[in-house]
């Protein structure tokens, strides 16, 4: 392993970390969301700097693309709203 493979491991090492913390710690589920599918991009870019594409590949279409668009439903079908935001 190279020094320019350690040192984008690395990089996306603290990207996944930090976008994984971030997404426990945030408030907004929405925002939680959004850094939950950072997270999981990040992980398949580790597969794919390991040569397993296909892998990746399944990373995200299944976790990216299945499991955010699901809580994206959910965040938007059960969100209430706020007595000013109400129609009247």
């Amino acid at each position: 392993m190279g020094i320019v493979e350690l040192f984008a491991f690395a990089v996306f090492a603290l990207v996944t970390i930090g976008l994984g913390v971030a997404a426990v710690l945030v408030r907004d589920v929405w925002h939680a969301a959004l850094f939950l599918g950072g997270a999981l991009l990040s992980v398949a870019i580790h597969y794919v700097m390991l040569r397993a594409e296909f892998i990746a590949a399944i990373q995200i279409l299944v976790y990216v693309g299945g499991v955010l668009i699901l809580i994206t439903f959910a965040v938007m079908l059960t969100r209430r709203r706020r007595p000013e935001e109400a129609v009247s």
